[in-house]
């Protein structure tokens, strides 16, 4: 079992970390995975309780969410997001939490929508949202520079689908927001369906049918082990095999060749020509010797596997500790180089052969924290 790469990583060791020069782009890891995609939570923040991800028993009314001096202020967001893109990263992802709720995110948007890769180029930039905020956002976010948007809808019934976000959002106000995601220009959009035996595994195929043909791409993705709050056991997991046999039963599908390097799903298309689905098989078909994706959290730290324990805390070089000054960009770039260069994570290539004991003891990082 591995926990991140850099988890041993202290901000006041800044002089004796040892880092050597690496390229400025494809930034090999120990498994030499390239460094690609930057997924940078805003905030810890959400306006849903969803059973599988934030749990109203764990974050309830009490809960400590972190202060706003807690989180990365925009100019820090934005002077990491440099640094990676200047080593190349060429896809930046905003989460939460959830990002809406992180107030003038369009400012944060137009700014990193200004950086560019070595080659001149401009990353991709995309944001994971619930959706209830879409409706009244889409359109500043779209004038902002935003690309596209992910939304999540395990669910097509309004009663189950208050159910799973636990607040009683009603989903029509979800799919309206997808609705005016698309108008204002932010698609394809991309829609994640978390599946779990029992609860939404039913709604496979009627999901599949209401966006086939949409022009908006649904994904569904295996209920996974994130975090310690969700229950997560293995039964619960509906394989993504299982997944694609249902749809295919009803609307034939043929496999997809990845649209890019370090993709997460296997893409499915109809063979009727009304679009296609996605799988993410996260746990019966582990893709960690292509993952090219580092995290940041709000607060700042470094994570280079979804499953992690530990991350690096950035903010504190950022900001400067004790007798350290806060670092120049050149350092940040350094510090992130030699992160990347150790990494070695392959949790879920792993989580197989540990016994379930292991599986379920381990500290694990929520996904709330990290975004997913």
């Amino acid at each position: 079992m591995t926990s991140s790469a850099a988890a041993d990583e202290r901000p006041g060791a800044r002089a004796s970390r040892g880092i050597r020069r690496l390229p400025a782009q494809g930034l090999p890891d120990a498994r030499g995975r390239a460094l690609r995609d930057l997924r940078i939570s805003v905030t810890d923040r959400c306006n849903f309780r969803c059973v599988y991800c934030m749990p109203k028993e764990i974050f309830g009314s009490d809960y400590r969410f972190m202060e706003r001096d807690e989180l990365l202020s925009f100019d820090e967001i934005v002077r990491v997001a440099s640094a990676a893109v200047s080593m190349g990263v060429d896809k930046l992802r905003l989460t939460g939490g959830e990002p809406l709720l992180r107030r003038g995110i369009e400012e944060l948007v137009a700014r990193l929508a200004e950086l560019r890769t070595p080659e001149g180029r401009r990353p991709d930039l995309a944001m994971t949202t619930n959706g209830s905020a879409l409706r009244v956002k889409a359109g500043a976010l779209r004038a902002a520079g935003l690309d596209r948007v992910t939304v999540s809808v395990d669910s097509l019934d309004d009663g189950r689908f208050q159910a799973i976000n636990d607040v009683r959002f009603p989903v029509q106000r979800v799919l309206d927001g997808i609705a005016a995601a698309a108008e204002a220009g932010l698609g394809p959009v991309k829609v994640n369906a978390v599946i779990k035996r029992g609860v939404n595994d039913d709604e496979i195929v009627p999901l599949a049918e209401h966006f086939r043909a949409s022009g908006q791409t649904l994904r569904f993705i295996e209920y996974m082990d994130v975090g310690s709050s969700n229950g997560w056991v293995l039964d619960d997991v509906v394989p993504s095999e299982e997944i694609v046999r249902r749809i295919d039963a009803v609307h034939p599908l043929e496999a997809v060749g990845a649209s890019r390097e370090g993709e997460t799903a296997k893409r499915w298309r109809y063979r009727d020509g009304s679009g296609e689905i996605g799988v993410i098989s996260s746990v019966t078909g582990a893709f960690c010797g292509t993952c090219t994706r580092a995290r940041i959290s709000a607060d700042g730290k470094l994570y280079t596997c979804l499953f992690a324990s530990q991350g690096t805390d950035l903010r504190a070089l950022l900001r400067g500790t004790g007798d350290d000054a806060a670092c120049t960009d050149a350092e940040l770039r350094d510090a992130l180089a030699g992160i990347w260069s150790r990494r070695d994570d392959r949790y879920s290539e792993l989580r197989a052969a540990l016994p379930p004991e292991a599986a379920h003891d381990r500290e694990r990082i929520e996904m709330s924290y990290i975004g997913g």
